[in-house]
């Protein structure tokens, strides 16, 4: 992973996304306890709030942010989107009322929306080749998860010398770090895509995806992901300070083993994906998450189980997302790539939007116990449905037949004539040739 960083342009994004997330994580951290603060044992029910506004916020921007963000150089508008993140961190710490962090949360995180998949699409135009993208996938998630690790050990040490507020101003620092760090070097511009109207530009990534088997089948593993996701981050506070007495301190280690799990399946993955396809590993990570979930109630009920049950899920959490960037990156033209991130950004966040709410509310009235049965059948159904959607084996190359292909038209090169259509063979994606995904045995399209 560590030659990877050899390209100058590559190094400086990962430092700065590693930066920003240290931040990012002390926030998480933060918000918890400024919630437990404010509405002591119901803090799950005003953070599963917070966090459902979060998501609204990603469902709702990253689309439309993704169709005008190829009218401005990237690297202006990464910087800007971070300035806008740094000036709300600082905000945060002077909030008293609930409302305040709702109204604080949705602007932060609508610049968090449109900076992300603009941050992801860069990625593979900055790797062409698809080892090194593997590689930096990893490293990428392993940055993820200090998010879940280095910073709730990080803050945990800080929670013994200064108060939670304070936090609030490390998050800050993080952005305007990865504020310089993008602005230190010069971004590659892939020339936009041919797109119409503001209908088109916004909705072409979601069509791209939603034709796509294999990313249906992301979809479906989207939803297992939130639901065992959302009862970490939503009711960790919950379970470890209100249920097991303990303190704010215990609360932080608990979601630092949860990173540690995914973290050490960060770092064995891409080795394990010479050897095997996304598909297996990907649906192999949500089976991980579904067991986990229908013994958490056994676990819980013991801060040394919990410990152990948060580590497996975070295993199962990274061997099902990782490799997510390879599965875009494989389904869609480069001029394409920052809506098909964008489409994947929203529809997985509004399977978010759907488990924050349901952990945080669920877990308040009807117990932590019923929540991991109700959200583990959630990801069970979920996992079933991405193996039924997904097809094995999930090829590249497809043979297909095209009616209506002008003969100069510069796709017919290479075609086998059969008729009054032309059939032939390429590495699939959905664009303005292939509105649709080919049956088996190719059918007309």
């Amino acid at each position: 992973m560590i030659e990877v960083l050899a390209n100058r342009i590559y190094r400086h994004l990962f430092l700065a996304q590693v930066i920003a997330l240290i931040g990012t994580g002390l926030l998480t951290v933060a918000l918890g306890l400024l919630a437990f603060q404010i509405a002591g044992a119901e803090a799950g029910a005003v953070l599963g709030t917070a966090l459902a506004i979060k998501m609204i916020a990603y469902v709702g921007v990253a689309p439309v942010a993704a169709a005008f963000a190829d009218r401005w150089p990237r690297r202006t508008m990464l910087v800007a989107l971070d300035l806008v993140r740094t000036a709300i961190a600082m905000l945060l710490p002077f909030v008293t009322q609930v409302w305040e962090v709702y109204i604080l949360i949705f602007v932060l995180q609508s610049a968090s929306a449109a900076f992300t998949p603009t941050f992801q699409a860069t990625i593979p135009d900055v790797l062409p080749d698809e080892k090194d993208y593997t590689l930096a996938l990893s490293l990428s998630r392993l940055a993820y998860d200090l998010e879940s690790l280095v910073s709730p050990i990080l803050a945990a040490t800080l929670l013994t010398v200064v108060s939670y507020n304070n936090l609030f101003v490390g998050t800050a620092v993080g952005f305007l770090a990865s504020a310089a760090l993008v602005v230190s070097v010069a971004l590659p511009s892939p020339r936009p895509a041919d797109r119409g109207g503001i209908y088109d530009r916004t909705t072409r990534g979601m069509r791209i995806y939603l034709a796509t088997p294999r990313l249906r089948g992301l979809l479906a593993v989207n939803f297992a992901v939130a639901a065992a996701g959302a009862m970490v981050i939503v009711n960790s506070v919950v379970l470890v300070q209100a249920k097991l007495g303990l303190s704010q301190q215990e609360t932080a280690l608990a979601l630092a083993a949860f990173g540690g799990g995914s973290m050490l399946a960060a770092l064995v993955l891409p080795s394990l994906l010479e050897t095997i396809p996304d598909r297996t590993a990907i649906l192999g990570g949500a089976s991980i998450l579904v067991a986990g979930m229908f013994v958490g109630p056994v676990l819980a009920a013991q801060y040394g189980a919990l410990l152990m049950l948060w580590f497996i899920l975070g295993l199962g959490y990274s061997i099902a997302q990782t490799p997510t960037g390879r599965l875009l990156r494989r389904s869609a033209h480069p001029e394409d790539r920052p809506a098909v991130f964008a489409a994947q950004f929203a529809l997985s966040h509004a399977c978010w939007l759907v488990t924050y709410p349901l952990a945080g509310w669920f877990g308040a009235k009807a117990g932590l116990g019923p929540t991991f049965i109700v959200l583990g059948f959630i990801a069970a159904i979920s996992a079933a449905l991405a193996w039924y959607v997904w097809p094995a084996p999930d090829l590249d190359e497809i043979a297909h037949i095209h009616t209506g292909l002008s003969a100069d038209d510069a796709h017919a090169s290479g075609t086998l004539r059969l008729d009054d259509e032309k059939k032939h063979a390429h590495h699939f994606v959905i664009d303005k040739h292939h509105g649709q995904w080919p049956e088996p045995g190719p059918k007309r399209k």
